[in-house]
């Protein structure tokens, strides 16, 4: 079983909990004061030189409170941190809903905990939990409640129980909130307090039609929702569904309001905080309201924020959107996202495979680079939602990106849309499952294929520069649920699909069994990948131009480390091409794969390299 696998935590942070009740006789740290005056200046960028002052002691003040619940030994675990090796080799994340392992007389959280310290327990070192709040629709981001776990699903005692084996990473829902929460009510109700937490509008007609097209769409419905309140009807802004309200980050009370639901989430055990959807967190009418410069102050606002309170949390920013747009969400390298969801690489691998041809990939690979060594790509296949497409466009043929949502189409899948340009529908997302989108293609054909391809793939993942994300259900190489789609009639629900512990247990006890092939196969990657400093986030990458059915490259450490060379036949064929070691960065000497134990032979500086179809080498010097 994986856990035997077990290695000791590196996290300092992992078993230090906050005090039961804040201290406020301890001395309490602010913000320093260069902090303080950079954020200060966020803040009247945002909300104007009058209201600076004010709001910047509303937000020390938060960061004060937050400090009270802190302990000596808290305190000198951050004062130790390093955020440069905040990330390592041995970094993987595993993402799932917090129902998507069930079984009989326990809570999904319990659940969930137990199989996930059985099971991963040394080979994943964080678990992000999809929204566990109470919601009422969107499969948990539609947030009724930021400050409560779903008794659905259990209680904060089950999310400190999974944090005490994993670090964890919660999800910051605040682009938009429930139509059923709390402050939405006190809205429709009257409420002067809540009269500006959204985007109000008296009638439709208030917003002239061509500054509506303007607005970025991720969706095809209305942007703007009717609603009866008290004073009457009125037109809220929608981005996501009538059920997602816009929260107004104009109004400051909402940025205050956030900022501390966010100290909160650090308090109960919030590692890493994932902004979703942040793309649209600002709207400024006559623009796109998408990458606005307030939306970017917002994001580092809110870094500064962690900076200063809990230097050791990551900030993830997750916006599906075209690659040039995603990766401004790094800033500089050190003032806003630490890691940034990798939205080209899913749509990117995908078209390899269908193609057979990595010239695609190899040609964004190439340019891929985080702006510091304190910054990572979140590596991720696929997702809670599918398969995105937004990351591919500007790189991919629009008749590429055609030709993906055929190859769903045709085994099962469905392509969701959104709004583009002049009001047209264009693709926005694949959803369908990852193992399905490789295999479901060729019925019938032999399993060991099916499962090196699906195995070829997720290693690429795992090679690139960056930190790994796996989907729960496709460490076990979960197929199309169309049953669950044609229950509810959500495409993305062929995606979310509840696996029980038990069967997932038979599963493993047969080696023959899909489930237990791909999850042995996954293992014995995370396992090697961990042991070797190459594939730490900070070590630069360099593509290998071998053949256009081989995704190679070569992981090359500053300072005299050992380079690797990862290799990754694409096509399905068996593929023979030389290798220059001078290239590789690898240097004289003979050459071992860690992943079959073979040793290749090396004769005048190059190594002939022989791929199986579906094939995954990594390849550097035998010891010794």
């Amino acid at each position: 079983m994986p856990g035997n696998l077990k290695r000791a935590a590196a996290d300092p942070f992992r078993h230090l909990d906050y005090l039961p009740e804040p201290d406020y006789a301890q001395p309490l740290r602010g913000m320093a004061p260069d902090l303080a005056g950079r954020l200060r200046r966020r803040v009247a960028f945002l909300y104007g030189e009058e209201r600076a002052d004010t709001i910047t002691r509303h937000i020390d003040r938060l960061v004060r409170a937050h400090d009270a619940w802190a302990t000596p030994e808290i305190r000198a675990a951050e004062a130790a941190f390093d955020p440069r090796h905040r990330f390592t080799q041995k970094d993987a994340v595993l993402i799932t809903y917090g129902d998507l392992v069930v079984s009989d007389g326990r809570s999904p959280l319990r659940t969930l905990s137990d199989f996930a310290l059985v099971f991963f327990r040394g080979l994943i070192t964080t678990i992000h939990v999809l929204p566990f709040f109470p919601s009422s629709s969107d499969r948990g981001f539609s947030v009724i409640s930021y400050e409560e776990v779903d008794p659905r699903l259990g209680s904060w005692e089950e999310i400190a129980r999974l944090g005490r084996g994993f670090r964890l990473m919660f999800d910051g829902v605040f682009n938009h909130i429930s139509a059923k929460s709390r402050r939405f009510q006190r809205f429709l109700s009257g409420d002067p307090e809540y009269e500006r937490f959204f985007r109000v509008f008296s009638s439709r007609e208030e917003i002239d039609g061509d500054l509506l097209k303007l607005v970025l769409r991720p969706r095809t419905s209305d942007l703007l929702s009717e609603f009866a309140t008290v004073e009457g009807p009125r037109w809220l802004w929608t981005t996501f569904s009538r059920d997602q309200i816009d929260l107004n980050f104009q109004h400051p009370r909402v940025l205050l309001e956030v900022l501390e639901i966010l100290l909160y989430y650090i308090r109960r055990g919030a590692d890493l905080v994932r902004l979703d959807a942040v793309t649209y967190i600002w709207h400024e009418l006559g623009t796109s309201c998408a990458h606005l410069r307030q939306t970017h102050e917002v994001v580092k606002l809110v870094r500064d924020v962690l900076d200063a309170a809990a230097p050791h949390v990551a900030l993830v920013t997750e916006t599906n959107v075209p690659h040039a747009d995603n990766v401004t969400y790094f800033g500089d390298g050190t003032d806003e996202a630490q890691m940034v969801y990798n939205f080209a690489l899913p749509p990117l691998v995908l078209h390899a495979f269908v193609t057979g041809s990595v010239e695609a990939l190899s040609d964004w690979a190439a340019g891929l680079e985080p702006p510091s060594e304190m910054t990572a790509f979140f590596n991720f296949l696929d997702s809670h939602d599918g398969i995105g497409l937004m990351g591919a466009r500007g790189i991919l043929p629009e008749e590429e990106i055609a030709r993906l949502c055929e190859r769903v189409r045709s085994v099962g899948g469905f392509v969701s849309m959104k709004t583009g340009e002049r009001g047209v529908e264009i693709p926005y997302e694949l959803n369908v499952t990852w193992w399905s989108a490789l295999n479901d293609a060729s019925p019938g054909e032999d399993t060991d294929r099916q499962v090196d391809r699906f195995v070829a793939a997720r290693a690429i993942a795992l090679s690139l520069r960056g930190v790994p994300g796996i989907y729960l259900p496709s460490f076990f190489g979960t197929r199309n649920d169309l049953e669950a789609v044609r229950s509810d009639g959500q495409a993305r629900s062929i995606n979310r699909s509840a696996l029980r512990e038990e069967w997932l247990f038979d599963q493993f006890a047969d080696p023959a069994s899909i489930p237990s092939r791909t999850a042995s196969r996954f293992i014995d990657l995370l396992a090697l990948r961990a042991a070797e400093p190459a594939f730490h986030p900070a070590v630069p990458q360099r593509v290998l131009r071998l053949d256009p059915r081989l995704f190679a490259l070569a992981r090359i450490p500053a300072g005299g480390g050992t380079p690797l060379v990862a290799v990754v036949e694409v096509s399905g064929s068996a593929v023979e091409a030389p290798l220059r070691l001078a290239d590789a960065g690898l240097g004289a000497g003979p050459l071992v794969d860690l992943v079959s134990g073979e040793e290749l032979c090396v004769a005048g500086g190059s190594v002939e390299l022989r791929l199986r179809p579906y094939q995954v080498a990594w390849l550097r010097r035998t010891a010794g």
